[in-house]
């Protein structure tokens, strides 16, 4: 039987002490504790990108993350990411190149796409490429995903 564990993280700005099971995961707690839905759970074993979120500046996949290893990290989420309740300018650039299909890789390609941004602004599409290859699209909307990233991008110039 797992143990419980004693966590605190701060999660969108907001500080959440919690007492969960030591063998959950970051996005279990996320879901399940926080109610925190836009981190999607898709394969569980880390390979499809759905569950990313920020962890103190880079990019992680939660479903892989023991939620012990979330005590004293700050974390984003996909809920984060608004601005006074509007989309932020990359959630509008997905919208607005019709990056957003089924809905389901959304959540994850935001994250990571965010990470990237925040890491390099001014990316090359190549780069824009690479910081997304953890992420997969099972409706195959890559290059307006990358479009989108693009947009965010140029914007912010």
């Amino acid at each position: 039987m797992a143990n419980e564990v004693r966590i605190i993280m701060k999660v969108n700005g907001t500080e959440y002490h919690l007492t969960t099971q030591s063998n959950r995961t970051l996005a279990d707690v996320l879901r399940n504790d926080l109610g925190l839905l836009g981190t999607k759970i898709g394969c569980n074993k880390g390979e499809c990108g759905a569950c990313t979120v920020i962890m103190n500046g880079r990019s992680v996949t939660s479903c892989l993350v023991p939620a012990p290893q979330a005590d004293g990290a700050s974390i984003t989420t996909i809920e984060g990411l608004a601005v006074n309740g509007k989309p932020s300018p990359l959630e509008q650039a997905f919208i607005d190149e019709g990056s957003v299909q089924c809905g389901f890789c959304t959540p994850g390609m935001v994250m990571s796409a965010q990470a990237l941004l925040e890491k390099n602004p001014h990316p090359t599409d190549a780069e824009i490429e690479t910081g997304l290859e953890g992420n997969l699209c099972r409706c195959t909307g890559y290059k307006k995903i990358v479009s989108a990233v693009r947009k965010a991008a140029d914007a912010a110039r």
